[in-house]
């Protein structure tokens, strides 16, 4: 397996060259240790301390993700990531934010941001963050994996990102994607749903049980409807995936 020397495993581009992040913080010496630590999973990282260095930086870097404190010198982050989606439209955005108010998450999410984090962090959390951000929007792919799993009639081709059963293309969001791609690497066997949060989420367990159980709700109503269920719960324990049986 490819790691990293942090000894997780190795995460590209999908054409395998390093992963570009854009880290943005006023904070010279927080983003100086963000960005080595990055740099430590073998991706390639610029920083900026306001706004305007930070959609020059992106214009020439075209990130895939970008790391993006609220509260910048010049501006806040909310119109930095505006600039950026014209810059790249599908960039990731992980905000940081000293603030912890419901108000301010629904802000940036809103704006477009896919994910935030709230100060004090620890840096494995951010990485993590990313990590799972990448994956699920495609933009990252694990160096071990193969391009295809199979379970019953159910194919998943990883490089296209195509899913099909019974030759039939199914529609999937990332993170249906990324759910399914995990469920499938694992057949017959079960996975709580804090094993879900922490590899597909990147989370800690802890009250968001439902967001599992709502994507496994959307992943049956795409994968199984109409169709023998592939996706079965065991209760008290999690979700398996498994081939119909005969």
């Amino acid at each position: 397996m490819n790691t990293t020397r942090s000894g997780r495993p190795a995460l590209t581009r999908p054409d395998g060259t390093p992963l570009r992040v854009l880290v943005v913080d006023d904070d010279p010496d927080l983003a100086e240790v963000l960005s080595g630590v990055l740099r430590y999973e073998g991706w390639q990282v610029r920083t900026a301390g306001d706004g305007a260095s930070a959609v020059a930086a992106a214009r020439e870097l075209l990130p895939d993700a970008v790391v993006l404190d609220v509260m910048l010198p010049d501006t806040d982050g909310f119109a930095v990531l505006r600039s950026l989606h014209t810059v790249k439209a599908d960039v990731c955005v992980l905000f940081l934010t000293a603030r912890d108010a419901v108000e301010d998450r629904i802000k940036g999410i809103t704006a477009g941001g896919d994910d935030y984090v709230t100060k004090p962090f620890s840096l494995e959390e951010v990485v993590a963050r990313l990590r799972g951000l990448l994956r699920r929007a495609g933009m990252a792919r694990q160096l071990d994996e193969g391009p295809r799993l199979t379970v019953g009639d159910l194919v998943m081709d990883e490089d296209a990102r195509e899913v099909t059963r019974g030759g039939e293309l199914i529609e999937l969001s990332p993170t249906e994607f990324e759910l399914l791609r995990f469920l499938m690497r694992n057949p017959r066997r079960v996975l709580s749903k804090a094993q879900i949060l922490d590899r597909v989420w990147s989370y800690d367990f802890g009250g968001r049980a439902h967001v599992v159980e709502l994507y496994i709700s959307y992943l049956r109503k795409k994968v199984d409807a109409g169709r023998e269920p592939l996706i079965h719960t065991v209760r008290g324990a999690g979700y398996v995936i498994k081939p119909v049986t005969p």
